[in-house]
C-alpha cells in the first residue's frame, strides 16, 4: 500500500527528516530519505500546482499561523486587488478557492478585472503583423499621462476589452493641453500685472462676489466630488468621466468669458479675484489629478507653489458648491445655445446670420434669470437686448430683422476680428498699445467705422487711430464685400 505524507510545517520537516535546510525547493529535497511507520519515505519527485502557491499568498507571505498572527489577521482581507480577466481561471479562482477553503471567506474586500488592449481594429496585438503603433513611441508623441488617462478613463477597468487607435490618446492629449493654455495665459497676464499669490490655498467661494468665479469654484468642488465617488467605489471610468468636460467648461467658458476681466478691467478688486479665482482652480485642479496624469500635475504645481510635490500632499478637503450658480449658469448657456441656433439658416431661401453681426433681440421661456446673465446671454448670441417671456418651457429665439445701424455694427465687428488677426501676424504682445491707420473706399464702412471709432478703439487697444506711416504692418481684407486696408504699428 503507498503511504504519503504532507508536511505543514519546517518543524515538522525538521522532526521527520532530522535536517532543517535553507531551501525547502525541489532540488534541496529530492535525495532526502527518513523512515516513517516501518516505510521508506522519499519526496515523489513533483510539486504542487503553483496557483497553489499564489492562491497562499495572503496569508503565506507572513508565514502565517506559525508568526506573525496579529499582522496576518489585521490586513485580511485585502483592501483591493487587480489583474486581468484571463485570471478569472488563475490568481483569483485560486485566492477564492483556498482562502474561502480555509477562512470562509473571500481574500479582497474591493477587486477591478481589467480587459485586454487590442488593436485599433478590435484584433489581438501583433508584433508580426504590427498592426499597433509602439507604445513608447506614442507616449514621445503625446504624452505619458495622456496615455495613462485614456487607458484609466476607458473600458478596460471594468472588464471590457479596450480597442487602441492613436487618435484617442492624441484627442486627450489635446484636450489636456487646455490646462496648460490657461496656466499660460495666467501667467502671461499675472506676469504684466505684477500679480502675485499671497500662499493660501483654502477655499476662495466665500469670499468670491463675481458669479463667474463662484461657478467655476464650483464646478471644480463638484469635479472633485465626481472623482472621490468614483474612486470610493473603484469605479475610475466613472470617477474621470467628468474631468474633460471640466477642462472644456474652465477654458472655454470661465476663462473665456473672463479675458477682459484681466487685461481691461479697471476694478482692481475683480481683477485680483479673477487671477485668485484661476491661480486656485489651477492648482487645485494638480492635486486632483495627480493621480492619474502625475507628470502634468507636478509640473503644474510646482510652477503655480514653488512647494517641492504635489505627490507628498493629503488629498484635498472637498469645499463648498454654490447650486443656485450653477443651476443658473446652465440655463444661461442652454438659452445660448439655442439663441445661436436659432441664427443659423432654418430653410434653404434663409441665410445663416454670423455670429458677429449683432441682432436686436432674443426672447426666452422657462425661469427668469438675473440681469447678470442676461448680459452673459445677449454677449454670447450678439443681441442688443434679452426679454423674458411666460412658459415652462425652456424656449429661445431671435429677431432676424436687420437694419442699417446693426449692420454697420457687424461690420465693425467684422474689422475688429481682422485687426486682432493683424497684430498676431505683426508679432504683437496681448497688451502691446497700437497706432492704428484704416482705409476703405466703401462710404457705409466709413461711417461704421466712424459711428463705433470708440469701441473699436477699445478692444484693438488702439492708443492713436490716423494716418498711414511708413514702416506700419500692413494687411488688406473685405469687410462685407468692400475692400478695407489695415495698417499698424506698435505705439
Amino acid at each position: 500500500m503507498e503511504v504519503i505524507k504532507v508536511f505543514g510545517s519546517y518543524d515538522e520537516f525538521e522532526q521527520a527528516t532530522g535536517q532543517r535546510l535553507d531551501d525547502y525547493h525541489l532540488p534541496q529535497v529530492m535525495d532526502i530519505e527518513f523512515e516513517h511507520d516501518g516505510a521508506t519515505m522519499r519526496h515523489i519527485g513533483k510539486v504542487l500546482d503553483c496557483w497553489f502557491e499564489s492562491g497562499s499568498m495572503p496569508f503565506a507571505q507572513f508565514h502565517y499561523p506559525f508568526e506573525n498572527k496579529d499582522k496576518f489577521e489585521s490586513m485580511f482581507p485585502a483592501d483591493f486587488i487587480i489583474e486581468a480577466i484571463d485570471q478569472t481561471r488563475g490568481w483569483f479562482y485560486s485566492l477564492m478557492a483556498v482562502n474561502v477553503g480555509l477562512f470562509g471567506k473571500a481574500p479582497w474586500k474591493n477587486l477591478i478585472c481589467t480587459g485586454f488592449i487590442n488593436a485599433a481594429d478590435g484584433k489581438k496585438m501583433s508584433k508580426k503583423l504590427k498592426n499597433y503603433t509602439d507604445p513608447i513611441k506614442l507616449m514621445d508623441e503625446t504624452s505619458a499621462d495622456s496615455f495613462r488617462f485614456l487607458l484609466l478613463a476607458s473600458p478596460l477597468t471594468t472588464g471590457e476589452n479596450f480597442a487602441l487607435a492613436d487618435r484617442y490618446v492624441v484627442e486627450v492629449s489635446r484636450k489636456l493641453a487646455m490646462i496648460w493654455n490657461m496656466y499660460d495665459f495666467f501667467t502671461m497676464y499675472a506676469a504684466v500685472d505684477g500679480w502675485e499669490w499671497k500662499g493660501s490655498l483654502d477655499d476662495p467661494l466665500e469670499g468670491l462676489e463675481n458669479p463667474l468665479d463662484r461657478w467655476v469654484v464650483s464646478r471644480l468642488h463638484q469635479l472633485q466630488q465626481h472623482i472621490e465617488q468614483g474612486v470610493d467605489a473603484y469605479d475610475l471610468q466613472k470617477a474621470l468621466e467628468p474631468v474633460l468636460p471640466f477642462l472644456d467648461d474652465a477654458s472655454n467658458w470661465y476663462v473665456r468669458r473672463s479675458r477682459r476681466r484681466f487685461w481691461k478691467s479697471e476694478d482692481d478688486s475683480d481683477k485680483n479675484e479673477a487671477y485668485r479665482t484661476l491661480h486656485y482652480v489651477l492648482v487645485r485642479l494638480s492635486m486632483l489629478l495627480a493621480p492619474f496624469t502625475p507628470f502634468l500635475s507636478e509640473e503644474l504645481y510646482t510652477k503655480l507653489t514653488g512647494d517641492e510635490s504635489v505627490h507628498l500632499l493629503d488629498w484635498p478637503q472637498l469645499g463648498g458648491v454654490d447650486e443656485a450658480v450653477l443651476r443658473d449658469m446652465a440655463q444661461t448657456r442652454q438659452v445660448i445655445e439655442q439663441g445661436l441656433a436659432a441664427r443659423m439658416r432654418t430653410s434653404p431661401a434663409e441665410e445663416q446670420i454670423k455670429v458677429r453681426q449683432p441682432l436686436s433681440q432674443l426672447s426666452y421661456s422657462g425661469r427668469k434669470l438675473g440681469a447678470y446673465y442676461e448680459a452673459i446671454i445677449a454677449d454670447e448670441v450678439n443681441v442688443k437686448n434679452v426679454h423674458f417671456i411666460d412658459g415652462k418651457q425652456l424656449a429661445a429665439d431671435v429677431d432676424k430683422n436687420i437694419t442699417p445701424e446693426l449692420q454697420r455694427e457687424g461690420m465693425v465687428r467684422e474689422a475688429i476680428r481682422a485687426i486682432q488677426n493683424a497684430r498676431k501676424q505683426a508679432g504683437l504682445n496681448v497688451d502691446d498699445r497700437i497706432v492704428l491707420h484704416l482705409q476703405t473706399a466703401s462710404q457705409e464702412l466709413q461711417k461704421a467705422l466712424k459711428e463705433h471709432a470708440a469701441s473699436l478703439r477699445a478692444e484693438t487697444l488702439t492708443q492713436q487711430l490716423g494716418a498711414f506711416v511708413d514702416g506700419m504692418f500692413r494687411v488688406e481684407t473685405k469687410i462685407d464685400g468692400s475692400d478695407l486696408l489695415i495698417a499698424l504699428q506698435k505705439a
